[in-house]
């Protein structure tokens, strides 16, 4: 069982960020949104992991040219993060399916990424993860519910 411990939220995304501007297109940006106040319990190689997977997951989504957002909120005991993209969008039948394991958009996907990801965020974390918003042609928006920590 990976042990979780108390991280700053605005230091763990910002990190994430900064990882992923180095491996995207110029024609990218990515901004957030983070109180710098804020923590949560987390496994820190595990949860970069899942923001890796979402942040690589949007920039496929708008082909090397667009906005991602990550917002952040709290509310009650929780942390909400959203991460928005400019991308291609997910159809509404589609919002349960892409968590299944097989389940790719990609010629050369493997389909396990949202899967693990959601594994993840609630075997390990006792989070949530799912499509908070999305229009065909606009984007989409995840959203993570945590426990603070």
């Amino acid at each position: 069982v990976p042990q979780l411990t108390s991280q700053s939220v605005h230091e763990t995304l910002e990190r994430n960020l900064d990882y992923m501007r180095k491996r995207a297109s110029t024609k990218v940006e990515m901004k957030m949104n983070v109180p710098a106040d804020l923590n949560f319990k987390i496994n820190n190689q595990l949860f970069d992991w899942v923001l890796e997977n979402l942040l690589k997951n949007a920039l496929d989504a708008m082909n090397g040219e667009g906005k991602i957002l990550v917002e952040v909120t709290s509310e009650g005991k929780n942390i909400l993060i959203d991460v928005s993209d400019t991308g291609k969008g997910i159809p509404k039948n589609k919002f349960e399916t892409i968590f299944e394991p097989g389940f790719s958009t990609k010629r050369r996907g493997w389909g396990l990424g949202l899967s693990l990801t959601k594994r993840i965020v609630e075997q390990y974390h006792k989070g949530k993860i799912f499509v908070k918003s999305s229009e065909l042609g606009s984007g989409t928006t995840f959203r993570i519910e945590i426990s603070k920590g």
